[in-house]
């Protein structure tokens, strides 16, 4: 076997293997005679039949058979022989030669990593404490959740419930499907087209209104995008809102047994601990993948990427199937993955080589303590260890994870960290968004 390979780019090679026709011709010898030990054809007896008859009727299909096993058994041998590692699968191109059978194996390989300044990376923490305006604010947030609506007489204002019977109209067509009955719109939600809302304040039920809006350029209807729209209302109902008395059926709502308003704030708190503590957690993690994106400039396999993006796509896809979309207006430009993409196998090639050159271990106590820590949230927290514990895929999820965090925490104990003094909602609002 003859090996030989090209540097096409950075990172494609075009490897040549040539078999000489000595070894072609001994196998498919050996298939032929195989046949003819069980093939049937009339005018000859069983395991009687004539080599060259033999050959004639099976030599072709079976020459295929014998350079198709004959690429299975040299490909990986002469990667090893040439010291390669493929990125992804091969595009494998066969060709008869005199000489011999030869085959072009066209691939990417892994890129080498040089962990060079690895130790040196700069980070930034972001620092931050729940106060008691914070857990004034998410009791806040909470009686919101559960505000109830009630019937006025006077003109709606900001934050009331208006209940409307629309139409609208753009250039001469109705695009609401005749008249909308019954619809609320919350003023001040900012969720119709800019100036609906505004249209409404002051209105009363019973009242008709007619106004136009232009609709955004990057309206989610192509059809309705930058056009200007005619609406005709009519005001059903106006209601204000009233939120919830923090008392003891609110309190025990929220699963505190004792009904007090002190244990609801400091259940409230630890919950928001937690999630800050998650967060803090979040961002010293993307700081240090940022720094370290940057520090090591890494080309990454097109073929790796290729398939991060299919994996970034099919959540988008398995939403459209539930929504019974037509998967063909699911548009979706490979450019706006890409990006992302790149990022994700760099970070994962040089994550890999961190845990294979510092030699980190799973840590299998702070897999459970983790697992432990996310039971916390449900009401039956053993269960849901024992749902990770049962299914391997699942724990893998989970040990990927906590891997991950442990270079990161051997990375953050080696850089050059910067505290930032964040609040509360400095955090979580930017957590998400």
């Amino acid at each position: 076997m003859q090996v030989s390979v090209e540097k096409t780019s950075e990172l494609s090679r075009k490897m040549t293997v040539i078999v000489p026709e000595s070894v072609v011709q001994e196998k498919v010898a050996e298939r032929l005679k195989s046949i003819a030990r069980d093939v049937k054809i009339d005018g000859f007896r069983p395991g009687k039949v004539p080599q060259q008859v033999v050959k004639k009727l099976y030599g072709e299909r079976v020459r295929g058979e014998i350079t198709s096993d004959l690429i299975k058994d040299t490909y990986f041998s002469a990667l090893q022989d040439q010291d390669l590692k493929p990125a992804g699968h091969p595009h494998i191109q066969p060709v008869e030669e005199a000489e011999g059978f030869k085959y072009t194996a066209v691939f990417e390989v892994y890129p080498d990593i040089s962990l060079e300044g690895v130790d040196q990376l700069e980070v930034v923490r972001s620092v931050a404490s729940v106060d008691e305006s914070d857990v004034d604010a998410m009791i806040e947030k909470l009686r919101a959740q559960k505000l109830t609506w009630i019937l006025v007489d006077r003109a709606a204002q900001d934050q009331d419930n208006i209940t409307i019977n629309f139409s609208g109209t753009s250039e001469g067509e109705n695009f609401t499907d005749g008249k909308a009955l019954d619809f609320s719109v919350v003023l001040g939600a900012k969720k119709m087209i800019p100036g609906f809302e505004d249209n409404l304040v002051g209105l009363v039920a019973g009242d008709t209104k007619t106004f136009s809006l232009t609709f955004p350029e990057d309206y989610g209807n192509e059809k309705l995008a930058g056009k200007v729209a005619e609406f005709e209302i009519e005001v059903v109902k106006v209601e204000e809102p009233l939120l919830a008395a923090i008392d003891e059926e609110f309190v025990k709502a929220y699963g505190v047994q004792d009904g007090s308003v002190e244990s609801f704030r400091a259940d409230v708190r630890t919950n928001m601990e937690r999630e800050l503590e998650l967060a803090l957690k979040g961002r010293l993690k993307n700081s240090l993948m940022d720094s370290l994106y940057e520090k090591l400039q890494l080309a990454v396999p097109n073929s790796l990427v290729d398939i991060e993006i299919e994996e970034m796509i099919k959540p988008y896809i398995e939403t459209a199937k539930r929504q019974r979309m037509n998967l063909e207006d699911l548009k979706l430009p490979r450019d706006i993955f890409e990006e992302q993409a790149k990022r994700r196998v760099a970070l994962g090639l040089i994550l890999g080589e961190i845990i294979e050159k510092k030699a980190i271990q799973l840590d299998a106590n702070k897999v459970r303590s983790t697992i432990d820590d996310m039971a916390k949230n449900y009401e039956r927290p053993d269960d849901v260890v024992a749902w990770y514990y049962s299914d391997e895929s699942r724990l893998n999820e989970v040990r990927q994870m906590v891997l991950e965090d442990q270079v990161v925490e051997l990375l953050v104990a080696e850089a050059k960290v910067s505290d930032e003094v964040l609040s509360f909602s400095d955090v979580m609002d930017k957590q998400q968004r």
